[in-house]
């Protein structure tokens, strides 16, 4: 029987979404997701509360419930981000089941602007520039636009960069490796260019990241991504320990 916390404040049939959103998370129902009696011996509680639960998970989209066939569950669309650690977007979506590619919209040599310059500490140097559409299966899910000084990724310009990530190509082309850098991530209302870009209404919003990626301490990639806000989630891991609030 799965334990409950009859103390808690939080209601029984909370609890019970909780466990059962986690055991989703870790794919243990898709074959088949537990009819109403058997969660209800599982958790030791009555139908009705099981009930309560099976109708929240439903409404947050987890599963779905069908006349004569039970329920089962919805398949996954959200693409999880953990944010301990510097990350691929290409690892991240593979790892994750879906089917992962890029439209490359541009990959040139180009002058960079003041705005790139401050980015990159480069003030006289080309820059190559790399424009991609990234794909979690059938659906745009993010739009990068990357700056790389141009005598350190000069290779890249003859790259396929439709499948696999970034940083993998460097450190395969221009033996550059990344070692880390900094992130900050905003939401943000999209433009109807940026909209067009990801095949979003006026509805969904984005995520707006700027990135820098270091090799050692030298500045490698200045990134500016947008990522749809309906398909992408920031899972962040706290420390066993926590500080007092």
């Amino acid at each position: 029987m799965a334990m409950l916390d009859r103390s808690s404040p939080l209601p029984l049939w909370a609890q019970i979404c909780e466990d059962l959103r986690s055991r989703i998370g870790e794919r243990e129902f898709e074959d088949r997701f537990p009819a109403e009696e058997v969660l209800a011996r599982m958790y030791g509680v009555s139908r009705q509360t099981v009930r309560q639960s099976i109708r929240n998970l439903e409404l947050e989209g987890l599963i779905v419930r069908e006349r004569g066939r039970g329920t089962k569950l919805v398949p996954n669309s959200i693409v999880e981000q953990s944010l301990h650690a510097f990350y691929s977007m290409a690892t991240t979506v593979s790892a994750q089941g879906f089917a992962e590619h890029s439209e490359v919209v541009a990959c040139k040599r180009e002058t960079p602007s003041p705005e790139v310059r401050s980015y990159l500490g480069n003030p006289n140097d080309d820059v190559i520039y790399i424009e991609r559409i990234r794909f979690a299966g059938d659906d745009p899910i993010g739009w990068d636009r990357s700056w790389l000084p141009w005598d350190k990724a000069a290779n890249l310009i003859d790259v396929d960069l439709s499948t696999g990530g970034l940083y993998d190509a460097l450190t395969r082309y221009c033996g550059l490796t990344i070692t880390g850098g900094w992130e900050k991530i905003q939401p943000i209302i999209p433009t109807s260019l940026e909209r067009s870009r990801l095949g979003i209404s006026k509805d969904v919003g984005v995520f707006l990241t700027n990135r820098i990626a270091k090799s050692g301490s030298e500045i490698i990639e200045w990134r500016r991504s947008l990522v749809r806000g309906d398909r992408f989630a920031l899972v962040a891991n706290w420390p066993g320990s926590f500080p007092s609030n």
